[in-house]
């Protein structure tokens, strides 16, 4: 799968670079019987639903042409917006999410815990360091990054 995945970014990314999108996640995975190829695009200012369509349209023009066909398998190709919960995966969402409030799945327990939320304080290449409320105290937590399975920014309630 991975490599469905990476040659899909290959194909797509000169198409959004072209259109001043960027690819902020890809995902290839089977839900059910039905296999899913989600590409999660955004741009400055946002996107709309029409820009979603028109991208869409590109990338499966492009994926229809290829020979041989990247994704043997039939699919559905989703193109949307990463939402108000968009994921942090390279440095550049890290260095867009400074200060922002966000949420941490841990691969192993920190102080008991597998989940965090908290304003991201700063990163690194190896750590990432939120501000963390517990009860009503706020406390700098210190994460290594290998231990971080996913991130992404989050709604505060």
């Amino acid at each position: 799968m991975s490599s469905v995945i990476e040659t899909v970014t290959e194909l797509v990314t000169p198409i959004l670079d072209e259109n001043h999108f960027e690819l902020v996640d890809l995902e290839f995975l089977k839900e059910g019987k039905s296999w899913f190829l989600r590409l999660f695009i955004d741009k400055e200012g946002g996107i709309d639903i029409e820009e979603c369509a028109y991208v869409s349209e590109l990338v499966s023009e492009k994926l229809d042409a290829c020979d041989p066909d990247p994704i043997p398998q039939a699919y559905f190709l989703e193109v949307s917006s990463p939402g108000a919960e968009r994921p942090l995966k390279k440095e550049s969402d890290y260095e867009r999410a400074q200060g922002e409030y966000i949420h941490i799945s841990l691969y192993q327990p920190v102080d008991g815990a597998k989940i965090y939320e908290g304003f991201l304080d700063s990163f690194t290449p190896e750590t990432v360091t939120l501000k963390v409320k517990i009860k009503t105290r706020v406390k700098v937590m210190t994460f290594d990054r290998k231990n971080i399975a996913k991130a992404r920014l989050a709604i505060q309630f």
